[in-house]
């Protein structure tokens, strides 16, 4: 029971925090989410360097993704050009460099895991800019004047929670057919079917009070990520497994670490940039 109202409390405040931030204001969006990318990348190395076979640097690695975040986000609202990403590339040149110097035995795990911090952690939430500035256009293709369009990057979380929550409910009431036993043994067949139903049904509501896509869109949107998310999900679990880990980190009081509550983002946030500006192709 304890342990229940702990995950209770935890995850309410987490849900706040994320929708709070991402509505109120621009700047409390960057904020919010420069601050979770740091704290994700960290979290990665620690946990890669804890195998004893790697080191990588954590701080080098923290402030090229939290840099990453910035850079992508004031170009995106137009304060920069893109001259912004030399310092990145400066980093990334640097993570490369220093195993030059710091002889340790293994400078291509090394190597490996600090470009992943980058590309697997720092780079989906740096994207999130893309959806936020994202130019949104009607049902009619008429393009909307928004300077932010922040319902897009939240409606991501919603799909996900959504689809977490119906697979949650169904595969625990008649979940049988493993999905992917190998990596995650309790999800099911059955309840990623009953996550998407549900996901596609949050699509309805969205698509009713934000009509800035077509119903058919957002129920694309949907299908993308929780076919996504739950690869992102799969994703996670096997490098965990790989690790010999249970949770990533215990920063979140009965839910784990940052890595554990973002995992299914991880590939969803790509994915969804690509079904958006597929469908100004089509």
């Amino acid at each position: 029971m304890n342990n229940f109202i702990k995950r209770t409390l935890t995850g309410v405040l987490f849900v706040a925090v994320l929708v709070g931030g991402i509505l109120y204001h621009p700047l409390t969006f960057g904020l919010l989410f420069a601050a979770i990318t740091g704290m994700a990348v960290w979290e990665f190395c620690t946990l890669v360097n804890a195998d004893g076979r790697i080191h990588v640097g954590r701080f080098i690695c923290t402030m090229s993704g939290t840099y990453l975040f910035v850079s992508i986000m004031t170009f995106c609202m137009g304060v920069t050009g893109g001259e912004v990403f030399i310092p990145y590339l400066l980093l990334l040149i640097c993570l490369m460099v220093d195993e030059l110097y710091l002889r340790h035995p293994n400078p291509i795990g090394n190597w490996a895991y600090a470009m992943m911090s980058q590309l697997y952690v720092a780079l989906p939430f740096a994207l999130l800019n893309v959806l936020y500035y994202y130019p949104i256009q009607t049902g009619s293709g008429e393009t909307v004047a928004l300077t932010t369009s922040p319902i897009l990057p939240l409606s991501v979380f919603i799909f996900l929670w959504a689809s977490d929550s119906g697979a949650y409910c169904v595969g625990s009431l008649i979940g049988k057919h493993r999905l992917f036993e190998r990596i995650s043994p309790k999800k099911s067949w059955e309840g990623s079917v009953g996550g998407g139903v549900l996901a596609l049904a949050v699509a309805y509501v969205l698509w009713y009070f934000f009509p800035i896509m077509t119903l058919w869109q957002w129920m694309g949107m949907a299908l993308v990520v929780v076919v996504f998310g739950t690869w992102g999900d799969l994703v996670e679990s096997l490098m965990k497994r790989q690790l010999g880990i249970k949770d990533s980190g215990h920063i979140l009081p009965g839910h784990g670490g940052i890595l554990d509550r973002f995992d299914s983002a991880m590939l969803a946030i790509p994915a969804v940039i690509i079904y958006l500006y597929s469908l100004t192709l089509f």
